[in-house]
């Protein structure tokens, strides 16, 4: 039998933290092993349980989420995190996301959204909802000018390795990709290696952080 999903709630609200273990504990793949309700607390509980998981609260005490998120990073580095957030706000998505956040869920949204958000991150995905998105590159939008056609990375990228990239972005893990665009998992693998090599960029969120950035959520492939 598979082990199921190790999984952290950090939120200051125990009520709400109740209905999320109940929720997730009548999974038959995930398991809540601790939570805390404030940002240190946390801190020192996944140093110490590593879990596969962890749910995150923005607004905490004694440290918030986004200031939190760095220090996961360095105790407990194979740990995914999940934002659960009332913030249906572009600037804290974009902070989350280059802090390292693996993906996004707004709370009003996570009896439909966090269950499969929470498997996509575990299995090396990033959840961004596409309709998330759109409001943060209609944030975006006006705040640069797109770059003289000889300096755009993304003129560097074949056809299939922008499909790709666009679909990482939305969210896709390698398998979903690979039925949707009829590829080996492989196949994928290597056009995901080959364009992080082409872009000089170093993980999936810095994938996504660039599709964000070059608007190729909305360009039709």
């Amino acid at each position: 039998m598979t082990a199921p999903i190790r999984i952290f709630l950090a939120d200051d609200h125990a009520v709400l933290r109740a209905g999320l273990k109940s929720l997730l504990n009548a999974e038959a793949d995930m398991e809540v092993i601790g939570e805390a309700g404030d940002g240190r607390s946390c801190i020192q509980a996944v140093a110490d349980l590593q879990p596969d998981v962890i749910l995150l609260d923005i607004n905490m005490p004694h440290c918030n989420g986004l200031e939190a998120l760095a220090e996961i990073g360095q105790h407990a580095p194979n740990s995914r995190v999940l934002i659960l957030t009332m913030h249906d706000d572009a600037e804290y998505l974009r902070q989350a996301m280059t802090a390292g956040s693996a993906g996004y869920v707004l709370k009003q949204a996570a009896d439909t959204e966090l269950l499969v958000a929470i498997r996509t991150v575990y299995g090396g995905g990033v959840f961004l909802h596409p309709d998330h998105a759109r409001v943060l590159l209609a944030d975006s939008s006006d705040q640069t000018a797109p770059a003289p056609a000889s300096d755009d990375p993304v003129a560097h990228l074949s056809e299939r390795e922008l499909e790709v990239l666009r679909l990482i972005a939305l969210g896709h893990a390698n398998k979903e990709i690979a039925d949707m665009l009829y590829l080996s998992v492989k196949t994928v693998e290597t056009y995901k290696a080959r364009t992080m090599k082409k872009l000089a960029l170093k993980s999936r969120a810095a994938l996504v952080r660039f599709a964000l950035k070059h608007h190729l959520l909305d360009r039709s492939m």
